[in-house]
């Protein structure tokens, strides 16, 4: 059994980016669509979808629904080009986006994900998505050594200001 997963080429790639995209300009239409699709068969709020109603809130116009995804159908600029050879499912996918040889472990799971919210976004809005490695770290399991890999991946606005920030934990063993 290995005393470390992590080898000097994946310490050295921390804070490594990951993959980058960046959106169309969001239309009303975009979020409208997105809000019947979320709130079905229910009618959605009218802050989704009513100018006149949303005009009077807080937010001071439409805004999407927080969980709204500009990337979804399609992304105006992405880095996937490089990852375009890389199996979605192997298990060494984050070493090899960044370049470098992975730990060649065998199996992986979802560890969690935690969101913050910022600003919602705006018809109008681009959204620039950042992917980057945050950490590894590992722990004696069952199965032998465990490797525990963070991601943070970073939306914002085009002047900077945070949509929204997930991290996301992957297993590996």
């Amino acid at each position: 059994m290995p005393e470390t997963n992590i080898s000097p080429a994946m310490r050295a790639a921390i804070g490594g980016e990951l993959g980058r995209r960046v959106s169309f300009p969001v239309s009303e239409s975009d979020i409208r669509r997105w809000a019947i699709a979320v709130y079905w068969p229910q009618q959605p709020p009218p802050l989704f979808w009513d100018l006149e109603y949303a005009t009077g809130t807080r937010h001071g116009g439409i805004v999407a629904p927080e969980d709204f995804n500009p990337f979804a159908w399609m992304s105006a600029e992405s880095s996937s080009s490089r990852d375009a050879d890389i199996d979605a499912n192997d298990p060494d996918r984050t070493e090899l986006l960044l370049g470098i040889a992975g730990p060649g472990l065998k199996f992986q799971l979802n560890g969690g994900i935690s969101v913050e919210y910022g600003e919602r976004i705006r018809p109008g809005d681009v959204i620039t998505s950042v992917n980057r490695l945050q950490s590894y770290t590992e722990r004696e399991g069952r199965l032998g050594l465990m490797l525990m890999t963070n991601t943070e991946d970073t939306w914002t606005r085009a002047d900077g200001t945070l949509i929204k920030r997930s991290r996301a934990t992957l297993i590996r063993y």
